[in-house]
């Protein structure tokens, strides 16, 4: 577990960046850094796709979920894993958990889609359905952390998930290491922190953007205002950002963050399609707000190199949302 300490805050390293990088290797695949002539057209940048849409289980969590199980001690180990999660987080760390031979307790709301149930429990885990109120899944993974001795890994607000989180663009920035811009999309932050670290300490030039959901502007809000200012009833099509910066994540997103850009509805609707339709890749909303940064021009990035951090490609194929 990450030892590393800046000031009086626990924060990650490149070197603990490096050290997942290692821990992962074996379990978490290189995804590919992809080109699309029409998407650089379209945006006027040289656009780096980093595609998380094609890693396990879909999307960047498993980076982060991997590296925290892996990270944990054969006794602590031993007892297993919990989180509550009805998303990515919850198939991350079910695999994550398989890999390693030990359980995975996943506290999901009763009202999650059938889909996300079946592929948590496809991974092997354990799951307890609960109320699908916030109060209702923390204190059943309380019950279950006294019964069982699992230990929390929490989706994003853990330093040895923001570690794992942070390969993503270290392997971006060996293959493109003359990047002008990194853009990623944030949440509870855990992948924009992880990010920023392996940007601005292996590049001394390059600049780190956060994308958001106009319609879930916490993060942009937290940041012009020095303090996390939570979620408050947040509605976005991108329904991976809905959750608030966490206590881990806000500290090194204020330090080494350039901006937090908000976009439309609008704008994250037409992106994916257009990376759909044009770059022949799937990639879900939450992915496409990071290029609508792009397809606003709320900034002037034209001409520069830009990285793009896809977090992800899980789609509801039924409910595509340019589907009337």
């Amino acid at each position: 577990m990450i030892k590393s300490k800046m000031g009086n805050e626990m924060k990650p390293t490149l070197v603990d960046i490096r050290n997942a990088a290692e821990r992962i290797a074996k379990f978490a695949n290189r995804t590919p850094v992809l080109r699309c002539e029409s998407l650089d057209q379209r945006l006027g940048a040289k656009i780096f796709l980093k595609c998380e849409n094609f890693q396990k289980v879909g999307a960047f969590k498993f980076r982060g979920a991997c590296n925290a199980v892996f990270s944990l001690s054969d006794k602590d180990a031993a007892k297993g894993v919990v989180a509550h999660s009805s998303g990515n987080h919850a198939q991350a760390l079910a695999l994550a958990a398989r890999l390693r031979g030990i359980p995975a307790y996943i506290v999901m709301p009763d009202n999650a889609p059938d889909v996300k149930k079946a592929a948590v429990k496809g991974y092997g885990a354990h799951i307890t359905f609960c109320e699908p109120t916030l109060a209702a899944r923390e204190s059943t993974q309380q019950l279950i952390i006294a019964e069982t001795g699992a230990r929390e890994i929490h989706p994003y607000d853990n330093l040895d998930v923001i570690a794992g989180q942070g390969t993503a663009a270290m392997e971006l920035l060996q293959e493109v290491p003359d990047l002008d811009v990194v853009i990623a999309p944030v949440g509870g932050g855990g992948l924009l922190s992880g990010t920023a670290i392996s940007a601005t300490e292996i590049s001394g030039k390059v600049r780190v953007i956060g994308a958001e959901p106009l319609n879930a502007d916490d993060a942009f809000r937290s940041l012009a205002a020095g303090k996390i200012i939570p979620s408050d009833n947040p509605q976005t099509i991108a329904d991976g950002l809905l959750t608030s910066l966490g206590v881990n994540t806000f500290p090194i997103i204020k330090d080494r963050v350039e901006r937090i850009v908000t976009v439309e509805e609008a704008s994250i609707i037409a992106a994916m399609r257009f990376v759909w339709e044009r770059a022949k890749i799937i990639i879900e909303p939450s992915s496409a707000v990071a290029i609508a940064v792009l397809w606003e021009q709320r900034i002037d990035l034209r001409t520069l190199k830009v990285g793009i951090i896809i977090s992800g490609g899980n789609v509801d194929l039924a409910k595509l949302p340019w589907q009337k």
